[in-house]
């Protein structure tokens, strides 16, 4: 049974991330210059047309690698300071909760897999993009998927008969999370919202930049698909549909 934490404890995994993502942030603007800030982006934010136009079109140095690690390391790199703030409020509202269930090695693994499907959904959507691609929206929206899978389990914190362990009641199928009204609202929530960033409504401190609601979705997803592959915690019986 894991040991009982305060409720403002939040786990290692996602001081390391935060704190990480802080860091390098305070890195590019304080540090870097321009030239060398662009350089960061070339090599470690995620641009759809590196992988679909000839490099006789469009050229960036590094040649494979970059093809791999960028479908990760955008999630670390914001547009501005407010970009960052946002995504990390929401990180530690969402992840803190996963995080605890999941330990840190299955978050942070789970943070980069939900990354990727980010980048995936926003490849699919732009695959000619030169724009690059950053944030943590992808990551944190598979966090916010993943609670949905477990929040609402009997004993879990929002069930309504919160335990002492409440981010480790075993939680359902995902048809089960489907099946619950309260799952479905946050789901809906959370697809109307990026519904009204796709027809152009904008967030404080984004600047006029364009919202990736498409990776925001695809970690999404890919979170509330794959949760299961992370989930230490049995899973509980599937409940018998009603006749």
């Amino acid at each position: 049974m894991p040991d009982r934490q305060p409720i403002f404890n939040v786990p290692a995994a996602i001081s390391a991330l935060a704190l990480g993502m802080v860091l390098i942030h305070a890195l590019r603007v304080l540090v870097l210059s321009d030239e060398a800030d662009l350089e960061v982006l070339t090599y470690f934010a995620f641009i759809p047309a590196r992988y679909s136009l000839p490099d006789t079109v469009f050229y960036l140095p590094g040649g494979f690698g970059p093809k791999v690690w960028t479908t990760v390391s955008y999630a670390v790199l914001h547009a501005n300071w407010m970009h960052l703030i946002v995504n990390l409020v929401w990180l530690l509202a969402f992840g803190t909760p996963v995080a605890r269930r999941f330990g840190s090695a299955r978050f942070v693994a789970f943070f980069a897999v939900t990354a990727a499907g980010g980048a995936l959904a926003h490849y699919v959507s732009y695959p000619d993009e030169l724009l690059p691609l950053i944030g943590a929206s992808a990551s944190v929206s598979g966090a916010m998927a993943a609670a949905v899978r477990f929040a609402f389990a009997p004993g879990a914190a929002l069930s309504g008969r919160r335990v002492l362990f409440a981010d480790h009641q075993p939680a359902g199928s995902l048809l089960d999370s489907l099946r619950d009204r309260r799952a479905l609202v946050f789901v809906g929530a959370f697809f109307a919202l990026n519904l009204l960033f796709a027809v152009g409504v904008s967030l404080p401190g984004a600047d006029g930049a364009q919202i990736a609601w498409q990776a925001h979705v695809g970690g999404f997803v890919a979170g509330l698909l794959l949760f299961s592959l992370f989930d230490p915690v049995p899973r509980r019986a599937s409940r018998a549909p009603s006749g």
